[in-house]
């Protein structure tokens, strides 16, 4: 028996059979350019999307409640009481 040391060792090989011919690692490649990219874009994602399309401001709710004022019907008793009410559960 003959010991010949760690410099006897063969370095990493190749995972296959050996008899493997070259025209079968062509079509792999071929396989390979067929892999397109895809992208999905989540729900999150689009409505945050739409949310930037969205105009800042509401024109229509603002002249809504401009005449409103205007007309004195805007502040009423109801609509202070829930105001007071969210303000002291946001404080409390």
């Amino acid at each position: 028996m003959q010991i010949y040391g760690p410099a006897q060792l063969h370095g990493p090989q190749a995972i296959g059979a050996p008899h493997m011919t070259r025209a079968a690692s062509s079509t792999s490649q071929v396989e390979s350019s067929k892999i397109q990219d895809e992208v999905n874009i989540s729900d999150a994602a689009r409505l945050v999307e739409m949310a930037k399309q969205a105009p800042d401001i509401r024109q229509d709710r603002v002249q809504s409640l401009r005449a409103q004022i205007a007309s004195g019907t805007y502040e009423t008793a109801g609509k202070l009481e829930v105001t007071v009410s969210r303000l002291l559960d946001e404080i409390g």
